[in-house]
């Protein structure tokens, strides 16, 4: 798969990580190196993650990839222009709606998780 540089949602969580995000092509190494699904994460979970619209629950096909997903290693994907095309709230939402644990604090990119 030939990518000139990569869409991720983060979620983030990464999920990080989850819409039409362009990473710098410097990250594209270590995307590899936290085995991010970025098609998956995109064509599933980037409804779920976008600025406008309501939260709502994603799906089982977007939690199947999210449950993939290193968050601690995606998180530190997490850019500027990142933050800047999804909405870092839904991302948290999504993680722990497909059962991944985001413990208040976590660090992804410059956005810090609420507490609970």
């Amino acid at each position: 798969m030939e990518i000139s540089c990569l869409k991720i949602y983060c979620l983030v969580l990464a999920m990080l990580i989850f819409s039409e995000i362009m990473i710098s092509c410097s990250h594209q190494a270590m995307a590899q190196s936290c085995e991010v699904n970025v098609l998956g994460l995109v064509s599933q979970c980037e409804k779920y993650v976008r600025k406008s619209g309501p939260k709502s629950k994603p799906s089982w096909e977007c939690c199947a990839v999210v449950k993939t997903v290193d968050v601690p290693c995606v998180c530190k994907l997490v850019t500027k222009e990142i933050e800047d095309a999804i909405d870092m709230d839904k991302v948290v939402y999504v993680a722990r709606s497909c059962g991944k644990k985001v413990a208040p604090g976590t660090k992804c990119g410059s956005y810090t998780v609420p507490g609970a």
